[in-house]
């Protein structure tokens, strides 16, 4: 390992223990470096900057917020838990089942795990509350199956991770669908067997008369789901064409469908898509400078040659990748982590046989759980926000939960057959 890589880490520790955001730390680790301990010219950093987010999949990452935007302020939410409750709502523990069920369906159409919380956990928790649920367990239920938001498709961490390591986005897409489904049947599990163990209330068995009506409310919400991966797989329309879709979908069901957003109220919905949008792709574009940093000066390439000098078999290398992103999770926000781990990450796997694409996904369900565990787990404020507990009660309430999270990560790591089995049957991949 170079000197250099030494002074880089230095320079972001230090800016990072002033209290800095991640975003700015990158970017000034970049202009510091390049002014005083290197010879590529500082003009560099502008042609870097245009030729980094000059990527069609980016165009991906503002649809798909603001599909989600149009989704959470029309009605969209409301209606999946509707469902949800009428699907699962007879089970001990239904609330907390249909929370689940509803997180997992709202994931699958809005791509981001804190528009999932708020979504669902709004109308969910104070409906759990006044059916006698502990208001820890609801918020243990809501914060961790928010998480859901980012590994079932469409998810903006595959896209981001897609572009950072020009891996097919589509292949990504499908290697989330079964780990998804997995997630979410054994946060279910978990859920019912400890309602069940704790006498929880349950909710009468809705009549095949109210599971329909439920979905007919909900088909076209739901709906947006066949349409987006419909139009991928069927080969109608690329991942970031079919964001532009959802958008206008969302836009449509939302306001003339539904009719639960009104036309006045759009351009705030606008608004807010668009300064989320604006801080992601801040993060995005220092965190591909800070990328370039490291690739010129040869830190990925030389990583990874140290890693396989030291023997490392697969098995030990995904596990030291769990260990390195957990303890990443804990202090730096998804998009951050994907950009400049990533491209470290893959030489490594490469050359000791493991796909990109089985990495994507794993280092997908190290953000969830990097989403939950504190002192910077979104959901975690989110979630305390939401039920107005402190920060630590929020964790300690979502404790168990993050065992299981951790449990299907490992699960996942070292099965590669759950992520990797729909895409090469989809994509004809040989395996």
């Amino acid at each position: 390992m170079s000197g250099n890589s030494g002074i880089i880490l230095i320079l972001l520790v230090l800016l990072l223990m002033t209290g800095m955001p991640i975003s700015i730390a990158l970017g000034l680790v970049v202009l510091t470096f390049l002014f005083f301990f290197s010879n590529i010219p500082v003009e560099i950093v502008s042609q870097r900057l245009f030729t980094g987010l000059d990527q069609f999949a980016l165009m991906a990452i503002p649809f798909f917020i603001l599909a989600g935007a149009f989704l959470t302020h029309g009605g969209v939410a409301a209606r999946i838990t509707r469902l949800g409750t009428a699907i699962v709502g007879h089970f001990s523990g239904g609330l907390a089942l249909s929370a689940v069920l509803s997180c997992a369906f709202f994931a699958a159409v809005s791509g981001s795990s804190p528009a999932t919380v708020v979504a669902i956990g709004s109308i969910m928790l104070p409906a759990m509350m006044q059916q006698g649920y502990p208001k820890k367990f609801g918020v243990g239920v809501i914060a961790t199956s928010g998480g859901l938001g980012i590994l079932i498709p469409p998810s903006i961490v595959m896209i981001i991770y897609g572009v950072s390591t020009s891996s097919s986005i589509g292949q990504l897409f499908a290697a989330g669908i079964v780990p998804g489904i997995l997630m979410a049947a054994v946060l279910m599990l978990v859920t019912w067997i400890v309602a069940k163990k704790r006498n929880y209330p349950t909710l009468p068995r809705a009549s095949l008369t109210e599971v329909w009506i439920a979905f007919r409310e909900s088909v076209w919400g739901v709906g947006l789901i066949v349409v987006v991966f419909g139009g991928i797989y069927g080969g109608v329309f690329t991942p970031t064409e079919a964001a532009a879709v959802s958008a206008l979908y969302g836009f449509v069901v939302s306001v003339f469908i539904y009719k639960d957003l009104k036309l006045s109220e759009v351009p705030r919905v606008l608004k807010d898509a668009a300064n989320m949008s604006a801080m992601l792709m801040y993060i995005i574009t220092n965190a591909i400078l800070f990328s370039f940093l490291l690739t010129s000066e040869n830190i990925p390439q030389n990583l990874a040659q140290w890693i396989i000098d030291q023997g490392l078999t697969a098995w030990m290398f995904l596990l030291l990748v769990n260990i390195l992103l957990f303890f990443a999770g804990d202090f730096m926000e998804p998009s951050s982590i994907i950009l400049i781990l990533a491209p470290i990450f893959l030489p490594v796997a490469q050359q000791l046989g493991i796909d990109p694409i089985h990495l994507g996904i794993v280092m997908v369900i190290n953000m969830e759980l990097g989403m939950i565990t504190p002192p910077v787990g979104l959901n975690l404020y989110v979630a305390s926000g939401l039920a107005r507990m402190g920060l630590t009660e929020t964790t300690i309430a979502s404790a168990p939960w993050i065992l299981v999270v951790t449990a299907v990560l490992l699960l996942v790591t070292y099965v590669p057959e759950i992520s990797l089995w729909l895409p090469r049957l989809i994509y004809a991949t040989p395996g």
